[in-house]
């Protein structure tokens, strides 16, 4: 289940908020331009549609008055009944047909009746009749012209007669009731429609809407790894360290040594206080560097962190342990040519290849000549042997090794040193490829001991501070053996 996922199902706390915080943040360029859009549609709306204007007249429904209080009463009961009618009357054939064939209307009974609306005023016998048209002129001469239709059909359905007898000899009933045009209907001079502020008003909510929308979805199909909280929904191993982006990283890779004050080197500095509990109650310190997938900063961060870790005292191994495409010889500018890969065959020992690097005890390993195997290499028992030897020697051992996904040298070798730092890029590492690189381990029983978070932006939603930022470069890395170009991680 997603984070986002689990925030619909949840309802809004704290954590949540800041996740509907950080989407708008992060999407609102989008947002801002739906909602424009939105207004925009509003504006050409009101454009494209035709002006249209609404006339009334007003019809007075009375009784005649009896002679007793009760009469009134009665003749006041039967007006509240008979308006109702009389409104619903307005909109029929019997009183339209007249009005069409006196204004020469070329319409339909149907299509007029569209136009007109009967209301009957609260409280009141009143009846209003509205006609909404193109022409406001017209509009209010049929207006009126239906409101006098009404009052001659009722007049001739509620025949009010003098008690004189039919042709039958049957005597006519009067009706108390009669219909008088009290207001006619006068030529509006501002539409009705359209009403451009609310189609502009449902424009911009209707883009609004859209926009956040669309960030929050955008945001829940997005399975990128972008922070902290998006690896826990992947894995409970503890993040020990992030690194902020740097732009300027191929031109210093070497941060810690080349700018040690600088809030990257800060970062590794407190990525080796962080690792000084990691495997606690494992004796040796060996760790492998890898990544689930190329370009996401491993070989960098192996480097700046033997550089700490040998500043502050311990005596550091870095081994060069990626056979395929090595850059630890290129990126501390020794000589690579022998190596790793000639003390496994037995061609050499470690004693003769092993180099020191700076003023503090830190040395490394190059990888040597690439060999055709390295996976076998890499899974043979002189390498679980050499392992050991190293570990007797120094404090920590930092091995380089090649991503997880692409090849299964890191986790024979992650088997043989005892555990794995997993570098992770913010923004190019998916969830399935971390979860992938997590199943490689597991399938040769090794295990990850911490994770590192690279090429942490350092603006926007997802920024770390100072000490606990990424950095991180293009990994341009390859299935076959091939030359190697300084500046790649």
């Amino acid at each position: 289940m997603s984070r986002f996922s689990t925030l619909w199902g949840r309802g809004l706390n704290n954590v949540e908020l800041r996740d509907y915080i950080r989407i708008l943040r992060q999407s609102w360029v989008l947002i801002v331009l739906l909602t424009l859009l939105g207004l925009a549609a509003g504006v050409l709306l009101s454009i494209a549609q035709t002006p249209k204007f609404s006339s009334s007249a007003k019809v007075f429904v009375s009784t005649s008055n009896g002679g007793t209080i009760g009469e009134i009463q009665q003749g006041s009961a039967f007006t509240q009944q008979r308006v109702k009618t009389y409104a619903d009357l307005t909109t029929t054939p019997i009183v339209l047909l007249p009005v069409i064939a006196e204004l020469q209307l070329d319409l339909t009974s149907e299509e007029l009746a569209r136009d007109v609306t009967a209301v009957i005023l609260p409280d009141t016998t009143l009846i209003e009749i509205a006609v909404v048209g193109e022409d406001p002129a017209l509009a209010a001469e049929v207006a009126t012209a239906i409101s006098e239709s009404l009052t001659t059909v009722v007049e001739s359905i509620e025949t009010t007669g003098t008690g004189e007898a039919d042709a039958e000899g049957q005597p006519v009933t009067a009706s108390p009731v009669s219909l008088t045009l009290v207001q006619h209907a006068s030529v509006p001079q501002q539409p009705v429609s359209p009403n451009v502020v609310l189609n502009i008003a449902l424009g911009g909510l209707i883009g609004l809407v859209l926009g956040v929308g669309a960030a929050v979805l955008r945001e829940t199909l997005d399975t990128r790894i972008r922070n902290q909280r998006d690896l826990e929904s992947v894995t409970e191993v503890p993040v020990i360290g992030g690194i902020v982006f740097d732009p300027k990283a191929k031109d210093r890779p070497l941060i810690v040594h080349a700018d040690p004050h600088s809030p990257r080197a800060e970062s590794f500095r407190a990525l080796r206080t962080n690792l000084q509990f990691l495997d606690a109650a494992r004796p040796e310190r060996s760790f492998v560097v890898t990544s689930s997938i190329e370009s996401e900063g491993k070989s960098t961060t192996a480097a700046n962190l033997a550089i700490a870790l040998s500043d502050a005292g311990a005596k550091v191994l870095l081994v060069d342990a990626d056979l395929r495409r090595p850059k630890v010889a290129s990126y501390l500018g020794i000589e690579g040519a022998v190596g790793l890969t000639d003390v496994l065959i037995g061609r050499t020992e470690l004693v003769d290849v092993i180099q020191p690097w700076g003023r503090s005890q830190m040395y490394v390993l190059p990888a040597g000549r690439v060999p055709p195997n390295p996976s076998e290499l890499l899974g043979s028992s002189a390498m679980v042997e050499t392992v050991a030897e190293l570990n007797a020697a120094f404090d920590v051992v930092l091995f380089d090794a090649p991503p997880l996904l692409p090849v299964t040298d890191a986790a024979v070798l992650t088997r043989a040193a005892g555990g794995a730092i997993l570098v992770v890029a913010a923004g190019r590492a998916h969830k399935g490829q971390v979860r992938g690189a997590f199943s490689v381990l597991e399938n040769v029983d090794a295990k990850v001991s911490g994770i590192v978070l690279t090429m942490l932006p350092t603006k926007g939603p997802d920024a770390y501070g100072y000490g606990y930022g990424s950095y991180g470069y293009g990994y341009g890395y390859g299935y076959a053996p091939k030359e190697e170009t300084v500046g790649g991680v």
